[in-house]
Protein backbone atom coordinates (compact mmCIF):
# COMPACT_ATOMS: atom_id res chain seq x y z
CA UNK A 1 0.00 0.00 0.00
CA UNK A 2 1.79 3.11 -1.27
CA UNK A 3 1.85 6.18 0.95
CA UNK A 4 2.87 8.43 -1.96
CA UNK A 5 0.33 10.55 -3.79
CA UNK A 6 0.72 12.68 -6.91
CA UNK A 7 -0.30 16.33 -6.94
CA UNK A 8 -3.50 15.47 -8.78
CA UNK A 9 -4.36 12.73 -6.30
CA UNK A 10 -3.73 15.18 -3.44
CA UNK A 11 -6.22 17.59 -5.01
CA UNK A 12 -8.83 14.80 -5.10
CA UNK A 13 -8.12 13.99 -1.46
CA UNK A 14 -8.46 17.59 -0.25
CA UNK A 15 -10.83 19.47 -2.60
CA UNK A 16 -13.65 19.48 -0.03
CA UNK A 17 -11.53 20.69 2.91
CA UNK A 18 -12.15 24.13 4.43
CA UNK A 19 -8.71 25.37 3.33
CA UNK A 20 -9.15 24.28 -0.29
CA UNK A 21 -9.75 26.72 -3.13
CA UNK A 22 -12.08 24.12 -4.71
CA UNK A 23 -14.35 23.66 -1.66
CA UNK A 24 -17.34 25.43 -3.27
CA UNK A 25 -17.82 22.83 -6.02
CA UNK A 26 -20.93 20.64 -5.84
CA UNK A 27 -19.34 17.64 -7.55
CA UNK A 28 -16.08 16.16 -8.76
CA UNK A 29 -15.35 14.21 -11.96
CA UNK A 30 -12.12 12.28 -12.49
CA UNK A 31 -11.63 10.68 -15.90
CA UNK A 32 -8.70 9.49 -17.95
CA UNK A 33 -6.37 6.57 -18.49
CA UNK A 34 -6.55 3.11 -16.95
CA UNK A 35 -4.36 2.55 -13.87
CA UNK A 36 -3.99 6.30 -13.36
CA UNK A 37 -4.83 6.24 -9.63
CA UNK A 38 -8.31 7.72 -9.86
CA UNK A 39 -10.36 5.12 -8.01
CA UNK A 40 -8.31 4.69 -4.83
CA UNK A 41 -7.80 8.38 -4.09
CA UNK A 42 -11.42 9.25 -4.95
CA UNK A 43 -12.87 6.41 -2.85
CA UNK A 44 -10.66 7.29 0.11
CA UNK A 45 -11.48 10.98 -0.19
CA UNK A 46 -15.20 10.19 -0.41
CA UNK A 47 -15.14 8.17 2.81
CA UNK A 48 -13.06 10.78 4.67
CA UNK A 49 -15.35 13.59 3.52
CA UNK A 50 -18.46 11.68 4.58
CA UNK A 51 -17.03 10.87 8.01
CA UNK A 52 -15.78 14.42 8.57
CA UNK A 53 -19.05 16.12 7.60
CA UNK A 54 -21.85 13.74 8.67
CA UNK A 55 -22.98 11.43 11.45
CA UNK A 56 -25.81 8.92 11.13
CA UNK A 57 -26.19 9.60 7.41
CA UNK A 58 -26.66 7.29 4.41
CA UNK A 59 -24.43 7.29 1.33
CA UNK A 60 -24.32 5.43 -1.97
CA UNK A 61 -21.38 3.69 -3.62
CA UNK A 62 -22.37 2.66 -7.13
CA UNK A 63 -20.69 0.68 -9.89
CA UNK A 64 -21.77 -1.30 -12.89
CA UNK A 65 -22.53 -4.18 -10.52
CA UNK A 66 -22.34 -4.78 -6.77
CA UNK A 67 -19.53 -7.26 -7.47
CA UNK A 68 -17.51 -4.59 -9.29
CA UNK A 69 -18.11 -2.14 -6.42
CA UNK A 70 -16.75 -4.66 -3.93
CA UNK A 71 -13.78 -5.44 -6.15
CA UNK A 72 -12.86 -1.93 -7.33
CA UNK A 73 -13.85 0.23 -4.37
CA UNK A 74 -14.36 -1.74 -1.16
CA UNK A 75 -11.34 -4.03 -1.58
CA UNK A 76 -9.18 -1.01 -2.49
CA UNK A 77 -10.10 1.18 0.49
CA UNK A 78 -10.36 -1.40 3.29
CA UNK A 79 -6.58 -1.39 3.97
CA UNK A 80 -6.69 2.39 4.19
CA UNK A 81 -9.68 2.37 6.54
CA UNK A 82 -7.84 0.03 8.88
CA UNK A 83 -4.62 2.06 8.72
CA UNK A 84 -6.45 5.35 9.41
CA UNK A 85 -8.21 3.95 12.47
CA UNK A 86 -11.72 3.55 11.06
CA UNK A 87 -13.86 0.70 12.31
CA UNK A 88 -15.91 -0.98 9.61
CA UNK A 89 -18.34 -3.82 9.17
CA UNK A 90 -19.55 -5.22 5.86
CA UNK A 91 -23.06 -6.71 5.81
CA UNK A 92 -23.04 -8.53 2.51
CA UNK A 93 -26.69 -9.60 2.54
CA UNK A 94 -27.68 -5.92 2.83
CA UNK A 95 -24.96 -4.69 0.45
CA UNK A 96 -23.93 -2.36 3.26
CA UNK A 97 -20.65 -1.03 4.60
CA UNK A 98 -20.99 0.53 8.06
CA UNK A 99 -18.06 2.78 9.03
CA UNK A 100 -17.33 4.41 12.41
CA UNK A 101 -14.67 6.83 13.63
CA UNK A 102 -14.36 9.39 16.44
CA UNK A 103 -17.87 8.68 17.73
CA UNK A 104 -19.49 8.98 14.29
CA UNK A 105 -21.12 6.20 12.28
CA UNK A 106 -22.37 6.34 8.69
CA UNK A 107 -23.88 3.73 6.38
CA UNK A 108 -22.66 3.19 2.81
CA UNK A 109 -24.98 1.18 0.55
CA UNK A 110 -23.60 -0.63 -2.51
CA UNK A 111 -25.57 -0.53 -5.76
CA UNK A 112 -25.09 -1.89 -9.27
CA UNK A 113 -26.23 0.18 -12.25
CA UNK A 114 -26.21 -2.58 -14.84
CA UNK A 115 -29.22 -1.70 -17.03
CA UNK A 116 -32.24 0.59 -17.28
CA UNK A 117 -34.16 -1.47 -14.69
CA UNK A 118 -31.45 -0.74 -12.10
CA UNK A 119 -32.82 2.76 -11.48
CA UNK A 120 -35.71 1.23 -9.53
CA UNK A 121 -33.28 -0.27 -7.00
CA UNK A 122 -32.21 3.12 -5.78
CA UNK A 123 -35.58 4.86 -5.65
CA UNK A 124 -36.90 6.04 -2.29
CA UNK A 125 -33.61 6.26 -0.40
CA UNK A 126 -32.09 9.55 0.77
CA UNK A 127 -28.33 10.10 0.46
CA UNK A 128 -25.91 12.67 1.81
CA UNK A 129 -23.62 11.83 -1.09
CA UNK A 130 -23.02 9.30 -3.84
CA UNK A 131 -19.90 7.90 -5.49
CA UNK A 132 -20.39 6.55 -9.02
CA UNK A 133 -17.44 4.41 -10.04
CA UNK A 134 -17.17 3.59 -13.79
CA UNK A 135 -20.04 6.02 -14.38
CA UNK A 136 -19.67 5.89 -18.18
CA UNK A 137 -20.69 2.21 -18.08
CA UNK A 138 -23.98 2.90 -16.30
CA UNK A 139 -27.30 3.81 -17.93
CA UNK A 140 -28.30 7.44 -17.71
CA UNK A 141 -31.53 6.64 -15.86
CA UNK A 142 -29.62 4.99 -13.02
CA UNK A 143 -27.09 7.83 -12.69
CA UNK A 144 -29.78 10.50 -12.70
CA UNK A 145 -31.79 8.59 -10.10
CA UNK A 146 -28.70 8.25 -7.88
CA UNK A 147 -27.99 11.98 -8.16
CA UNK A 148 -31.62 12.82 -7.38
CA UNK A 149 -31.34 10.85 -4.11
CA UNK A 150 -28.77 13.35 -2.75
CA UNK A 151 -31.12 15.82 -1.09
CA UNK A 152 -29.36 16.23 2.28
CA UNK A 153 -27.91 19.70 2.92
CA UNK A 154 -24.22 19.67 2.04
CA UNK A 155 -24.45 16.57 -0.15
CA UNK A 156 -22.02 16.21 -3.05
CA UNK A 157 -21.60 14.01 -6.13
CA UNK A 158 -18.48 12.02 -6.99
CA UNK A 159 -17.86 10.51 -10.44
CA UNK A 160 -14.98 8.64 -12.04
CA UNK A 161 -14.60 6.74 -15.31
CA UNK A 162 -12.47 5.83 -18.28
CA UNK A 163 -13.52 7.63 -21.49
CA UNK A 164 -15.96 6.29 -24.06
CA UNK A 165 -17.07 7.98 -27.32
CA UNK A 166 -17.56 11.78 -27.70
CA UNK A 167 -21.32 11.29 -28.16
CA UNK A 168 -21.64 9.54 -24.80
CA UNK A 169 -24.35 11.19 -22.69
CA UNK A 170 -22.11 11.61 -19.61
CA UNK A 171 -19.42 13.40 -21.61
CA UNK A 172 -21.96 15.73 -23.23
CA UNK A 173 -24.14 16.38 -20.17
CA UNK A 174 -21.55 16.52 -17.40
CA UNK A 175 -18.00 17.04 -18.67
CA UNK A 176 -18.84 19.55 -21.42
CA UNK A 177 -21.20 21.33 -18.99
CA UNK A 178 -18.89 21.22 -15.97
CA UNK A 179 -18.93 24.99 -15.41
CA UNK A 180 -22.70 25.37 -15.36
CA UNK A 181 -23.03 22.28 -13.15
CA UNK A 182 -20.33 23.63 -10.79
CA UNK A 183 -18.14 20.54 -11.16
CA UNK A 184 -14.43 20.17 -10.40
CA UNK A 185 -13.04 18.24 -13.39
CA UNK A 186 -9.67 16.46 -13.19
CA UNK A 187 -8.16 14.50 -16.07
CA UNK A 188 -5.74 11.69 -15.15
CA UNK A 189 -2.96 9.90 -17.01
CA UNK A 190 -0.76 7.03 -15.81
CA UNK A 191 1.84 9.65 -14.87
CA UNK A 192 -0.52 10.73 -12.07
CA UNK A 193 -0.15 7.35 -10.36
CA UNK A 194 3.23 7.24 -8.53
CA UNK A 195 2.75 3.59 -7.61
CA UNK A 196 3.26 2.43 -11.24
CA UNK A 197 6.74 1.51 -12.40
CA UNK A 198 7.95 2.34 -15.89
CA UNK A 199 7.80 -1.37 -16.80
CA UNK A 200 4.15 -1.60 -15.78
CA UNK A 201 3.26 1.56 -17.70
CA UNK A 202 5.07 0.20 -20.76
CA UNK A 203 3.11 -3.05 -20.50
CA UNK A 204 -0.21 -1.18 -20.42
CA UNK A 205 0.78 0.98 -23.39
CA UNK A 206 1.61 -2.14 -25.35
CA UNK A 207 -1.74 -3.74 -24.50
CA UNK A 208 -3.89 -1.28 -26.48
CA UNK A 209 -3.99 0.13 -29.97
CA UNK A 210 -6.17 2.42 -32.09
CA UNK A 211 -9.36 3.62 -30.41
CA UNK A 212 -8.64 1.72 -27.21
CA UNK A 213 -5.14 3.23 -26.94
CA UNK A 214 -6.53 6.73 -27.28
CA UNK A 215 -9.22 6.04 -24.70
CA UNK A 216 -7.49 3.94 -22.09
CA UNK A 217 -3.89 5.19 -22.36
CA UNK A 218 -4.27 8.79 -23.53
CA UNK A 219 -7.65 9.15 -21.77
CA UNK A 220 -9.44 10.74 -24.74
CA UNK A 221 -13.18 10.66 -25.44
CA UNK A 222 -12.63 9.55 -29.02
CA UNK A 223 -14.84 8.17 -31.78
CA UNK A 224 -14.55 4.47 -32.66
CA UNK A 225 -14.09 3.99 -36.40
CA UNK A 226 -12.68 1.55 -38.90
CA UNK A 227 -11.98 -2.08 -38.05
CA UNK A 228 -12.86 -3.09 -34.49
CA UNK A 229 -9.66 -5.12 -34.09
CA UNK A 230 -7.51 -2.86 -36.26
CA UNK A 231 -4.26 -4.11 -34.74
CA UNK A 232 -4.80 -7.74 -35.72
CA UNK A 233 -2.55 -9.26 -38.38
CA UNK A 234 -3.05 -12.97 -39.08
CA UNK A 235 0.57 -13.29 -40.29
CA UNK A 236 2.01 -12.35 -36.90
CA UNK A 237 -0.84 -12.88 -34.44
CA UNK A 238 -1.96 -16.43 -35.33
CA UNK A 239 -0.43 -19.75 -34.31
CA UNK A 240 -0.72 -23.33 -35.60
CA UNK A 241 -3.10 -25.55 -33.60
CA UNK A 242 -1.32 -27.07 -30.56
CA UNK A 243 -0.11 -30.62 -30.94
CA UNK A 244 -1.64 -33.02 -28.43
CA UNK A 245 -4.22 -32.44 -25.71
CA UNK A 246 -4.77 -29.15 -23.90
CA UNK A 247 -5.09 -28.75 -20.14
CA UNK A 248 -8.71 -27.52 -20.31
CA UNK A 249 -11.34 -26.87 -22.95
CA UNK A 250 -14.17 -24.32 -23.22
CA UNK A 251 -16.66 -23.82 -26.04
CA UNK A 252 -18.21 -20.46 -26.95
CA UNK A 253 -21.33 -20.36 -29.12
CA UNK A 254 -23.22 -17.73 -31.09
CA UNK A 255 -26.45 -19.47 -32.09
CA UNK A 256 -28.20 -18.84 -35.37
CA UNK A 257 -31.03 -20.33 -37.41
CA UNK A 258 -31.49 -17.91 -40.31
CA UNK A 259 -28.19 -16.25 -39.35
CA UNK A 260 -24.93 -18.22 -39.14
CA UNK A 261 -24.11 -20.30 -36.08
CA UNK A 262 -20.52 -20.16 -34.83
CA UNK A 263 -18.86 -22.46 -32.27
CA UNK A 264 -15.34 -21.83 -31.00
CA UNK A 265 -13.35 -24.60 -29.26
CA UNK A 266 -10.75 -23.10 -26.92
CA UNK A 267 -7.93 -25.05 -25.29
CA UNK A 268 -5.61 -23.83 -22.53
CA UNK A 269 -1.87 -24.38 -22.48
CA UNK A 270 -0.14 -22.59 -19.62
CA UNK A 271 -1.48 -19.04 -19.42
CA UNK A 272 -2.75 -18.95 -23.01
CA UNK A 273 -6.06 -20.06 -24.49
CA UNK A 274 -5.91 -21.16 -28.14
CA UNK A 275 -8.87 -21.30 -30.50
CA UNK A 276 -7.93 -24.81 -31.54
CA UNK A 277 -10.93 -25.48 -33.78
CA UNK A 278 -14.27 -24.07 -34.87
CA UNK A 279 -17.62 -24.91 -36.41
CA UNK A 280 -19.46 -22.40 -38.63
CA UNK A 281 -22.76 -23.02 -40.40
CA UNK A 282 -24.47 -20.41 -42.60
CA UNK A 283 -27.97 -21.63 -43.40
CA UNK A 284 -28.55 -19.13 -46.21
CA UNK A 285 -25.36 -20.24 -47.93
CA UNK A 286 -26.14 -23.94 -47.42
CA UNK A 287 -29.83 -23.57 -48.32
CA UNK A 288 -31.16 -25.32 -45.19
CA UNK A 289 -31.73 -24.42 -41.55
CA UNK A 290 -30.64 -26.87 -38.86
CA UNK A 291 -32.54 -27.92 -35.76
CA UNK A 292 -31.31 -27.69 -32.16
CA UNK A 293 -30.74 -31.45 -32.15
CA UNK A 294 -28.58 -31.22 -35.27
CA UNK A 295 -26.50 -28.43 -33.74
CA UNK A 296 -26.00 -30.52 -30.60
CA UNK A 297 -24.67 -33.37 -32.80
CA UNK A 298 -22.39 -30.91 -34.60
CA UNK A 299 -21.05 -29.67 -31.26
CA UNK A 300 -20.32 -33.22 -30.11
CA UNK A 301 -18.46 -33.74 -33.37
CA UNK A 302 -16.38 -30.62 -32.73
CA UNK A 303 -15.57 -31.82 -29.22
CA UNK A 304 -14.60 -35.26 -30.54
CA UNK A 305 -14.67 -36.85 -27.09
CA UNK A 306 -13.15 -33.90 -25.24
CA UNK A 307 -15.01 -32.76 -22.10
CA UNK A 308 -15.32 -28.96 -21.84
CA UNK A 309 -15.12 -27.11 -18.55
CA UNK A 310 -18.17 -25.15 -19.68
CA UNK A 311 -20.08 -24.11 -22.80
CA UNK A 312 -20.83 -20.38 -23.02
CA UNK A 313 -23.88 -19.71 -25.16
CA UNK A 314 -25.61 -16.70 -26.68
CA UNK A 315 -28.14 -15.79 -23.92
CA UNK A 316 -31.00 -15.43 -26.40
CA UNK A 317 -30.74 -19.09 -27.51
CA UNK A 318 -33.10 -20.48 -24.88
CA UNK A 319 -34.20 -23.63 -26.72
CA UNK A 320 -30.66 -24.56 -27.72
CA UNK A 321 -29.39 -24.03 -24.16
CA UNK A 322 -32.08 -26.40 -22.92
CA UNK A 323 -31.14 -28.96 -25.59
CA UNK A 324 -27.51 -28.81 -24.46
CA UNK A 325 -28.46 -29.20 -20.80
CA UNK A 326 -30.40 -32.36 -21.59
CA UNK A 327 -27.14 -33.91 -22.83
CA UNK A 328 -25.52 -33.35 -19.43
CA UNK A 329 -22.99 -30.86 -20.79
CA UNK A 330 -22.14 -27.89 -18.51
CA UNK A 331 -23.77 -24.78 -19.98
CA UNK A 332 -24.06 -21.14 -19.00
CA UNK A 333 -25.45 -18.00 -20.59
CA UNK A 334 -22.95 -15.48 -21.92
CA UNK A 335 -22.61 -11.86 -20.81
CA UNK A 336 -23.69 -9.88 -23.88
CA UNK A 337 -22.37 -6.41 -23.01
CA UNK A 338 -20.99 -5.58 -26.45
CA UNK A 339 -18.75 -2.54 -25.94
CA UNK A 340 -17.21 -3.71 -22.70
CA UNK A 341 -16.75 -7.16 -24.21
CA UNK A 342 -14.97 -5.78 -27.27
CA UNK A 343 -12.56 -3.84 -25.05
CA UNK A 344 -11.83 -6.95 -22.99
CA UNK A 345 -11.35 -9.10 -26.09
CA UNK A 346 -9.00 -6.58 -27.71
CA UNK A 347 -6.84 -6.46 -24.59
CA UNK A 348 -6.63 -10.25 -24.35
CA UNK A 349 -5.73 -10.59 -28.02
CA UNK A 350 -3.01 -7.94 -27.69
CA UNK A 351 -1.57 -9.61 -24.59
CA UNK A 352 -1.72 -13.05 -26.27
CA UNK A 353 -3.94 -14.39 -23.50
CA UNK A 354 -6.18 -15.66 -26.30
CA UNK A 355 -4.69 -16.75 -29.64
CA UNK A 356 -6.49 -17.64 -32.87
CA UNK A 357 -5.15 -20.71 -34.65
CA UNK A 358 -4.50 -20.75 -38.39
CA UNK A 359 -7.17 -23.41 -39.06
CA UNK A 360 -10.01 -21.15 -37.79
CA UNK A 361 -10.73 -19.59 -41.18
CA UNK A 362 -14.21 -18.25 -40.47
CA UNK A 363 -13.11 -16.46 -37.32
CA UNK A 364 -10.07 -15.01 -39.13
CA UNK A 365 -12.25 -13.90 -42.04
CA UNK A 366 -14.61 -12.05 -39.70
CA UNK A 367 -11.68 -10.45 -37.83
CA UNK A 368 -10.65 -8.73 -41.07
CA UNK A 369 -14.18 -7.50 -41.85
CA UNK A 370 -15.64 -6.63 -38.41
CA UNK A 371 -15.94 -2.82 -38.22
CA UNK A 372 -17.58 0.00 -36.32
CA UNK A 373 -20.90 1.32 -37.63
CA UNK A 374 -20.76 5.04 -38.39
CA UNK A 375 -24.34 5.03 -39.72
CA UNK A 376 -26.09 4.87 -36.36
CA UNK A 377 -26.43 7.42 -33.58
CA UNK A 378 -24.80 5.26 -30.92
CA UNK A 379 -21.45 3.55 -30.79
CA UNK A 380 -21.74 -0.03 -31.99
CA UNK A 381 -20.13 -2.49 -34.42
CA UNK A 382 -21.94 -3.29 -37.65
CA UNK A 383 -24.31 -6.25 -37.41
CA UNK A 384 -22.49 -8.21 -40.10
CA UNK A 385 -19.50 -10.53 -40.08
CA UNK A 386 -20.04 -10.74 -36.33
CA UNK A 387 -21.00 -14.30 -35.40
CA UNK A 388 -17.56 -15.68 -34.55
CA UNK A 389 -16.81 -12.20 -33.17
CA UNK A 390 -19.74 -12.44 -30.77
CA UNK A 391 -18.84 -15.86 -29.40
CA UNK A 392 -15.15 -14.92 -29.09
CA UNK A 393 -16.29 -11.93 -27.04
CA UNK A 394 -18.47 -14.17 -24.83
CA UNK A 395 -15.39 -16.31 -24.17
CA UNK A 396 -13.06 -13.40 -23.34
CA UNK A 397 -15.58 -11.87 -20.92
CA UNK A 398 -16.08 -15.24 -19.23
CA UNK A 399 -12.32 -15.60 -18.66
CA UNK A 400 -12.07 -12.08 -17.27
CA UNK A 401 -14.95 -12.60 -14.87
CA UNK A 402 -13.43 -15.85 -13.66
CA UNK A 403 -10.10 -14.13 -13.00
CA UNK A 404 -11.77 -11.21 -11.21
CA UNK A 405 -13.85 -13.57 -9.07
CA UNK A 406 -10.71 -15.49 -8.06
CA UNK A 407 -8.85 -12.26 -7.23
CA UNK A 408 -11.69 -10.88 -5.15
CA UNK A 409 -12.12 -14.16 -3.27
CA UNK A 410 -8.41 -14.19 -2.42
CA UNK A 411 -8.60 -10.59 -1.19
CA UNK A 412 -11.69 -11.35 0.90
CA UNK A 413 -10.02 -14.36 2.54
CA UNK A 414 -6.96 -12.24 3.39
CA UNK A 415 -8.98 -9.51 5.15
CA UNK A 416 -8.55 -9.12 8.89
CA UNK A 417 -11.55 -10.09 11.01
CA UNK A 418 -13.31 -6.99 12.33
Amino acid sequence: MSLRFSEKQKKVLTWWCASSAEKTYDAIICDGAVRSGKTVCMSLSYICWAMARFDGAQFGICGKSVISVRRNVVAAIVPWLTKLGFQWTEKRTENLLEISCCGRTNRFYLFGGYDEKSASLIQGITFAGVLLDEVALMPRSFVEQACARCSVEGSRLWFNCNPEGPQHWFYREWILKKEQRNVLYLHFTMEDNPSLSEDIKRRYRNSYTGTFYRRFILGEWTQAQGLVYDFFDRRSDCAPPPVGACEKYIVSIDYGTANPASFGLWGRLGDTWYRVDEYYYASRREGRQKTDAEYVEDLLGLLDGRRPETIIVDPSAASFIEALRRTGLPVQKADNDVLSGIRITAGMLKEKKIVLCTNCEDCLREMELYCWDDRVGKEAPRKEHDHAMDEMRYFAVYLTKQAQSDTFFAAAVARPIQ
